[in-house]
């Protein structure tokens, strides 16, 4: 009876020892933690979250394959295209403090050619930089291939990639704006209606800011004639401008920024900090304001504001004033 036993656990060790033991676990549950991935056009840098494995044991990798547009047409040949971008060199930041002149910041900068778009093997993280402004608006959507020591599984339609345009809010906030209208006697502030800002982007390329002011019928003022002028000793476009001197025209103030955000830094000086704040006068010769009379005297018109552009570009910012006329 013994030896019959003990032949029993023989036979079942043997059975067991020649059984296949799996090696690791590849899940069929991995994802990205929100599968609408939104890539905002032009930013700097915008990187997805990484795929969440689900449990699958690593190391593992990941390959993007047959991204295509949503109807499944083929993805446009802006994804897999070469742009020149302007970067910063490996190893090197800006400094407000030191980089003082385009001569010391091209020391540290470079164009490069980049694809829009990476996808990191490891991770499964999708990273977009400033070349993406070149992709086409859109949903896109792809599969992926994981692989570890298990094998290689295909998940199809793993995530959709929507390619949209920045909000207003990354690229330019309006932190102050108000008007008054200046007694040319007196002296005394009256408030205005406050001007309204507008910031429109005309190109990717370039980091210009062009700065408008217009009456309520969008009749221009000209710097260039002393139509508009610097309010005492306060700061305008001028101050905030780093490597390049402001450019007046007959229709605008225009300044090559270099850098965003611009303005770069606040302007302090010995007794105060302003901020981003500019002060400006349109003289009274130059305007009539609505609900100031003739018999109450001349009034000039006195905006002050606060706003920053966050990325390179070249922009259009409008002052229109609501309640003003050009003479």
């Amino acid at each position: 009876m013994k030896i019959k036993y003990i032949l029993g656990i023989l036979f079942l060790l043997s059975m067991y020892a020649c059984t296949k033991i799996e090696k690791g676990f590849l899940s069929n549950g991995i994802r990205y933690k929100d599968n609408d991935i939104y890539a905002k056009r032009g930013l700097i840098l915008f990187q997805s979250d990484r795929i969440n494995a689900d449990g699958s044991t690593p190391p593992y990798t990941y390959k993007l394959i047959n991204l295509r547009k949503e109807d499944g047409s083929p993805a446009p040949a802006e994804f897999s295209k070469e742009y020149e971008i302007l970067v910063f060199k490996e190893g090197t930041s800006f400094d407000p403090e030191t980089d003082v002149t385009v001569e010391l910041l091209n020391k540290k900068r470079e164009l490069v050619k980049r694809l829009p778009m990476y996808f990191n093997e490891n991770s499964g993280q999708l990273t977009f930089n400033r070349a993406s402004a070149n992709l086409p608006l859109g949903r896109y959507v792809f599969d992926v291939e994981m692989t570890n020591v298990t094998g290689t599984k295909l998940f199809p339609k793993l995530a959709t990639i929507n390619v949209v345009d920045p909000e207003k809010d990354d690229l330019f906030v309006i932190t102050d704006n108000v008007s008054n209208a200046f007694h040319d006697v007196t002296g005394v502030a009256t408030p205005m209606k406050n001007p309204i800002i507008t910031c429109t982007k005309i190109s990717n390329q370039g980091a210009r800011a062009i700065l408008k002011m217009v009456d309520k019928n969008g009749k221009v003022f000209n710097p260039k004639a002393g139509e508009i002028i610097q309010r005492g000793d306060r700061p305008v476009f001028e101050n905030y401008a780093k490597f390049n001197p402001v450019i007046k025209t007959d229709t605008a103030m225009i300044c090559d920024f270099e850098v965003a955000p611009f303005p770069l830094t606040k302007y302090v000086t010995p007794t105060t900090d302003w901020g981003f704040l500019m002060y400006y006068r349109i003289p009274s010769q130059f305007v009539t304001v609505d609900g100031f009379p003739a018999s109450l005297g001349t009034f000039s018109v006195n905006p002050r504001w606060s706003w920053q552009l966050k990325l390179e570009g070249t922009y259009v910012i409008q002052v229109k004033f609501p309640d003003v006329t050009k003479k």
